[in-house]
């Protein structure tokens, strides 16, 4: 390199510095520390001691473990298609045109824009058993004994999955430019050979728009395993008979109140496991229904 290439790179890899060195301290180190720590028993406050695959093998008879990684599926088996089918039909109805569809679109959105915390508390008091908006309301048509949303085992998963449908605004900005970009002509030409409302929107829409529909998947696919803030804002360490208790909670329980920050490492290894698992088989499913029209 000239005298004055060397003088452009040095420029170039100062203006970077502030990234690199907040990747080399928050990102990398800590993945190759927690990589370390999974194989130690460490509790923070003293030197961590190697105990090879210990933490991985305690968690194979760990029973609140395997109860933790079934809420968490759960709640993602539910959530995922729930969120992707209620964000996108949202999306194609404020995609209409009709008087004050901005309005409906920002209101629409507002919700995903409020802090967790302070969704969570108002969601307290929407699901409070006793005094509830949503009992109040399902006892006004006519149920006498509603259920008890946040003390009841059996409906703390279902009230997290209701309240996770609050935040599908961002998924539903996103589907909607995607509608906006499908072409006209694509429908106009359904229309000449005499496609209906359902057909247009099986045939030309949803294929045109399949590539966010799969972002939306794998985002929704991350996210809800490691759903946390609401669960425990909410429900503290697990609610009723640990049935709230998701895997990211018992993580961060393991981590921060038992002090077993190498067990909670070796979770957090297994977790990225099953994320990067789960991802795949979702690419490998999905390859030959994503339609890019680039392509």
């Amino acid at each position: 390199m000239t005298r004055g290439e060397r003088h452009s790179l040095w420029i170039g890899l100062l203006f970077v510095s502030p990234w690199i060195v907040g990747f080399l301290a928050f990102t990398l180190y800590p993945v190759i520390a927690s990589t370390a720590y999974s194989f130690c028993d460490y509790d923070v406050l003293s030197k961590p001691v190697w105990i090879g695959t210990l933490n991985y093998r305690e968690m194979l008879t760990d029973s609140v473990f395997w109860q933790s990684l079934r809420n968490t599926l759960y709640f993602a088996a539910f959530s995922i298609p729930l969120g992707l089918v209620m964000s996108l039909s949202v999306a194609v109805l404020l995609n209409q045109s009709v008087r004050g569809r901005s309005v409906f679109r920002a209101i629409f959105f507002l919700p995903s824009l409020i802090p967790v915390v302070a969704s969570s508390m108002i969601w307290l008091w929407i699901l409070n058993g006793n005094f509830g908006l949503l009992n109040h309301a399902l006892k006004s048509i006519g149920i006498a004994h509603p259920p008890q949303w946040l003390a009841d085992p059996a409906w703390t998963k279902p009230s997290l999955i209701l309240m996770s449908l609050w935040g599908v605004g961002h998924a539903m900005v996103i589907y909607l430019a995607a509608l906006q970009d499908v072409p006209r002509s694509l429908y106009e030409s359904a229309d000449l050979d005499g496609a209906g409302a359902w057909s247009r929107f099986r045939h030309v829409t949803l294929p045109m728009i399949s590539p966010v529909i799969y972002f939306n998947l794998i985002m929704g696919i991350i996210g809800s395993l490691q759903v946390f803030s609401q669960a425990f804002i909410m429900l503290g360490g697990g609610g009723p008979q640990r049935s709230a208790l998701f895997y990211a909670v018992y993580l961060y329980l393991n981590a921060f109140e038992y002090r077993q920050m190498g067990y909670a490492c070796a979770m957090a290894w297994v977790l990225f496991i099953i994320i990067l698992f789960l991802t795949w088989v979702a690419t490998r499913s999905t390859r030959k229904l994503v339609y890019y029209a680039a392509e």
